[in-house]
């Protein structure tokens, strides 16, 4: 059986993972898959993506950024 792709799903340019433990904790910033940095706060996630050339007009756009393990708020485990 042939998987049959939808042209709807959504894969953003930037992807932050869930919170790592740290002090202190951190999430990982990816941008077009690649790992690119360790965020602390949220501004650490528009200075990376600003650095990459990316604008972000909208945190919680699905189309633009995709939290992994937790939205835009949670920085801590």
């Amino acid at each position: 059986m042939t998987e049959i792709s939808s042209p709807y799903i959504s894969h953003p340019r930037i992807m932050v993972l869930g919170v790592q433990p740290g002090m202190p904790p951190f999430r990982i910033v990816e941008i077009d898959g690649e790992v690119v940095g360790a965020a602390r706060a949220l501004t650490d996630v528009l200075t990376v993506a600003a650095a990459a050339g990316i604008t972000v007009h909208d945190l919680d756009d699905p189309d633009t950024v995709r939290w992994v393990g937790g939205d835009k708020l949670t920085w801590t485990r």
